[in-house]
Formats: structure tokens, sequence, C-alpha cells
């Protein structure tokens, strides 16, 4: 029984989708401002896990993520490169496409862009209007907060939390600092689209509202996207939405957790900031292999929780895959010989049936992708143990089928179906394995260690951050994670 842990309720609820056996799943996209980075892609890649699971379960899914191509940021940034502004969306959205083929994460049923949806917008904004929550000042058109008493039930935050966190900006003409705005009048040179209220383009929250309903309906079970959206965006949609149709909007929201950079909120002033175009370069695998390690990296820890983004975790996660790989490699093996009776069968097959069920209760706790990946951990453990006493074809296929199923939900195992030579010529090429992050490690002394961390802590307080994200990949490659405190630089040797 599925079990999804509800930002709105702040609890695990059974899921019950509005019509047996379908699911309305509705995600935010990204604003196309610029090519993306390592959080777009945990985000990406946590709602690609979710969708290809209910589709496991045997669910309908009715998948619609959104294209953000008009906003401020695409404005000054067209501004600022002296282009149209419809050039820089068009080509963040062909670059997005590129990096998701790269992650291997499916394209949605729907992906509907905000430019196209302007009339579903504009009606949205009359209802409000309408009906008591909206009102206009100089052609902008705002939201009245007040009189959505329901205001803050997704966030939970109290009214001076909001005020700090939607960053509000002091404007005379708005009745309430809270109130923000549906639909903005333009100024000279900018996007604009006619309206009652004169020209202009919509508010940033409008834009979900419109596209969701109209592709799922008014009503639908699942609203998705990052833990940074839950408010402003997120809270916005549902006061705009059921102000103007009197009803639930999403039933259940999810919301995934935030990346680190080396436990280090990433940033581009602190020279820590990676499009998934870097990390595609900055790691000497071929690209199959550098998707499968990055998504392995990324889908390992439970959506909700943050992420640190490491070459120590990558390298880690790396000899993972491979170990992964060489099992897979001898059950493949094992699979063309003829053996009509193995002693190890029985434990093997002992082991797949409750690895099967180990995975299926952990997904069916709220998507519990690291829980998930520990039951086939284990099972690799068992199998490398029992493989060397033989196994039968059978029970080969068994493994085979078994690891095909889970790797088509996690997007795994993708080197496919089984492609042992690529396999070999990867390892030769570029392999990190326990024992290579162990040999590195025990070659650094401790004076070298020592030595390193106190240059890298002179270049923390130079704010060279170039010169300490060296230092710290060079330690992090020789096995030494370093964490930083506010009492200082913490070391742990492994």
């Amino acid at each position: 029984m599925l079990r999804i842990y509800n930002t709105l309720t702040g609890k695990k609820e059974v899921f019950e989708p509005l019509v047996s056996g379908q699911v309305g799943l509705y995600v935010c996209g990204v604003t196309v401002y610029d090519v993306c980075h390592i959080g777009h892609a945990r985000s990406a890649l946590v709602f690609d896990v979710i969708r290809r699971y209910l589709e496991y379960k045997g669910f309908n899914v009715s998948f619609v993520k959104n294209f953000t191509d008009i906003d401020d940021k695409i404005i000054a940034r067209a501004q600022r490169d002296g282009v149209e502004w419809k050039y820089v969306a068009e080509k963040n959205i062909e670059e997005y496409y590129r990096d998701m083929e790269l992650l291997g994460v499916r394209k949605a049923d729907i992906e509907p862009k905000a430019t196209e949806h302007i009339a579903e917008m504009q009606k949205i904004i009359d209802l409000l209007m309408e009906n008591g929550y909206a009102y206009t000042k100089d052609g902008d058109v705002y939201y009245r907060v007040n009189n959505f008493k329901e205001y803050g039930k997704l966030s939970k935050r109290d009214i001076e939390e909001m005020l700090a966190g939607a960053r509000v900006e002091i404007d005379d003409r708005k009745e309430d600092p809270l109130d923000f705005a549906l639909w903005k009048s333009s100024k000279t040179g900018e996007p604009s689209w006619n309206s009652p209220w004169g020209g202009g383009r919509p508010g940033w929250h409008i834009e979900c509202s419109a596209m969701s309903m109209k592709y799922l309906g008014q009503t639908f079970d699942i609203h998705g996207g990052g833990k940074d959206l839950i408010f402003p965006h997120h809270e916005n949609e549902i006061a705009q939405s059921e102000a103007s149709t009197g009803k639930t909007f999403a039933r259940y929201w999810i919301h995934n957790g935030f990346v680190n950079v080396n436990q280090e909120k990433m940033s581009k002033s602190l020279g820590n900031f990676f499009t998934i175009r870097e990390v595609f370069g900055k790691y000497p695998y071929p690209s199959q292999v550098t998707a499968e390690v990055l998504r392995y990296f990324l889908i390992s820890n439970h959506y909700r929780s943050p992420v640190d983004f490491s070459d120590y975790g990558m390298n880690i996660s790396h000899a993972t895959l491979d170990g992964f790989y060489a099992m897979l490699q001898k059950v493949e093996e094992a699979s063309r010989r003829t053996l009509d009776v193995a002693s190890s069968d029985q434990a093997i097959l002992s082991a797949i049936e409750e690895c099967e069920k180990e995975f299926i209760e952990a997904m069916d706790d709220d998507f519990n992708t690291a829980a998930a990946i520990g039951s086939i951990q284990k099972l690799r453990r068992e199998i490398n143990t029992k493989i060397e006493h033989g196994i039968t074809q059978d029970v080969a296929m068994e493994i085979l089928g078994l690891f095909k199923i889970i790797g088509s939900i996690l997007g795994l195992f993708t080197i496919a179906p089984f492609n042992w030579e690529f396999l070999k010529t990867v390892k030769s090429e570029a392999s990190f394995n326990i024992e290579w992050v162990t040999q590195v490690s025990s070659s650094m002394t401790d004076a070298d260690i020592e030595r390193l961390v106190n240059e890298r802590e002179d270049a923390r307080k130079r704010k060279d951050w170039k010169r300490s994200d060296e230092i710290r990949k060079q330690l992090s490659d020789a096995g030494i994670i370093l964490e930083d405190r506010p009492d200082g630089t913490t070391r742990v040797k492994h």
C-alpha cells in the first residue's frame, strides 16, 4: 500500500487517487533563462523515479511538467545579452532537453509553455476579480491575500515568516505587503499581451495554476517541485486556484530536498555551482556511465533529505555501480551454462524473493529509494557469496529479470542489455573502485593531510574559493572528507 508524505498535512498518507487506477501529476518545471544545474537534475530525477514507480504499480499516469518561458529573469537575461527574450527561452528549452536526455529522464506526457496559455491565465484572473480576491492598480492586478483565510496552510508559516520568505518589496500600491502580482503591466520594450487591464504579462504563480488545471482538472492528485517552491510559489498557487474554483486544488504535495556541494550551499559566489553539463565534463567517464553514476548518487538519498554533492560521493557511487555490473556479468555468464541443479539455487531464490519484498516496501513508504537501493545491495552481496558454488540458467535469468525491472524503475543498469564489452572498456579507462580509493588514501601521510587542511583554511580566509575547492577535491580523491563547521574544519579519513 503506497503511502506519501504530504507537505500539506505534514504526515504520510495512504495514496488514494481521485479516479481508481489513474494519477494526475503536475511538477513545476524550469524557468528557462539559463541552463540547468544539479539542483534541477535532482528534482528531475526524483519525479522521474516517482512517475516510473507509479506506472510499475499499475497506475495510468498523466504527467504534466511546464516551462516558464516568460519571466523577469528571462527578460533581464535577454537585455543583458542584447537578444530577444524568445531567443533566450527557446535556446534554454533546447538545452534542457539535451540535459534530460543525458540524464535518461523521460519526457512528461504534456510539457506546456506559459506563453501558450495566456488566455487560461486571464480567465482565472477574471474569476478572482469577480469573487473579490483581486484588484487592479495602474494596469497591474494583485491577489488580495487577506481574503483567503487558509493562506499559509501549505508552508505553515506565520505572517512575519511569510513576509521575510516572500522578500516583499515596498509597494504603496498594494493593499497588503503579502499581496502578489497576477498580471504585470509591461514597460517599454518588454513583451506584452492584450488584456482587460491593459498590455502586460502574467505573474509567475498564475502560470502554473492555469496550466495544471487545464490539463489535469480543477482538482488533481499530486503536485510536486523543489522544497524552495513551497513558499511563496506553491502557497500562492493554492490561494489563487482554490479562490477561483471553490475546490481543493492538489490533494498531495511532494517536495524534494536541496543539493549542497561539499557540505556548503551551492552558490556561484562560492565557486561551487555546477551545471549538469559541467558535471558531465568534470568526470572522465563516457556520458552513459556519468548519467548512471549521477543518478545513483542522487537517488541513494531519500528525496526529502538534503544531498551533498562531492567528488568522493560520486567516486563511491561509481565504485558501487561497478560492483553491481561485475555481479551481473557473472550472472550473465552463468546464464549461458547448462546446469541441471546447483546447491546455491534455493538460497538465491529466497534472497530474490526477500529483495523484491523489501524493495516494494521501501518504495511504498514514500518512495524511499535509499532503502530500496539498500535491498538490492544486500541481494548483490548474497549473490556474490553464493554464485561461486554455481547457479542454474533459470536462477540466473531470475536475477537478470529482477534487475531489469528494478533498473527500469530507478533508471539504472541501462548499459544494456547488459553490454559487457562496453563495460570492460569503461572499467579499463576510468574505474573508481573501493580499492583505488583506499590505495590513494593510504599513500597520503598525516603530515600531508594536515598541511593541505591548513592551506585550505588559509585559502578560505582569503576567500580564494577556487584553491579551497581544489584542495578539497585533492583530499576527497584520497578518501578524506572535510566537514566545515562553525568551530573549524573537521576531517574524516576513510
